[in-house]
């Protein structure tokens, strides 16, 4: 899989492409973890969903946030991380101009940075958000959510418990011209760790397979 320099807002960002051969392939961009917290592109739900995608068709991108391993800058709560990640689209968009579906998948820290570029980013088709947290960061900024879109997370998540995922995903129910759908896995943590990392990816690629087929926002 070949390794991307590219251009960001604070310097050259670091990640890894991979393309399929056909030109209108869908595309994706993978969005990692906190980078305060160990959070990095190589995170291993990043690292298999990022190959759930390629699997399924998509033209993959996934990459690190300014400050982490060879991406330039420093961290910037969140503000910068989002400039990144819209840097990181445009790149994937400027190498594949014509894509019909454009998704955003991230995990925690990432799932929040990839609900917001969905609000700066009408052409983003679907969305993949996996253990939101929703306990940490405010979400209220999805008014409305602008696409449909899958949120998964762990019956026994620490981290990001899992009432406050409901909470967000209640709120998020209640608008009109999309739908959000909730998935939560019994007896996985924040990380699904083990067995159930497989229950996550087999989610995942069902949601997006189906979603692809219907043509339905």
């Amino acid at each position: 899989m070949p390794e991307v320099i590219f251009p960001g807002p604070e310097g050259r960002l670091e990640g890894r492409y991979h393309p399929q051969k056909e030109k209108d392939a869908p595309i994706a961009i993978v969005l990692h973890p906190h980078p305060q917290f160990g959070g990095t592109m190589n995170n291993k739900v990043v690292y298999n969903l990022h190959y759930a995608f390629y699997n399924m068709g998509f033209t993959v991108l996934r990459f690190n946030f300014r400050g982490v391993g060879r991406s330039q800058g420093e961290y910037d709560q969140g503000v910068g991380e989002l400039s990144d990640a819209a840097s990181a689209l445009d790149y994937l968009q400027s190498m594949n101009n014509n894509s019909k579906h454009c998704w955003v998948a991230g995990f925690s820290f990432g799932a929040w940075i990839g609900m917001q570029l969905l609000m700066r980013r009408p052409e983003i088709t679907g969305f993949i958000s996996v253990s939101p947290p929703a306990n940490m960061y405010d979400f209220s900024f999805l008014a409305p959510c602008p696409s449909s879109g899958l949120i998964i997370n762990g019956s026994a998540d620490r981290v990001a418990p899992p009432a406050d995922t409901v909470t967000l995903v209640n709120k998020l129910h209640e608008q009109k011209g999309i739908t959000i759908t909730h998935n939560e896995v019994e007896g996985a943590d924040h990380f699904f760790q083990e067995r159930h990392m497989d229950t996550l990816i087999t989610d995942v690629s069902d949601y997006v397979k189906r979603r692809l087929t219907e043509n339905t926002r």
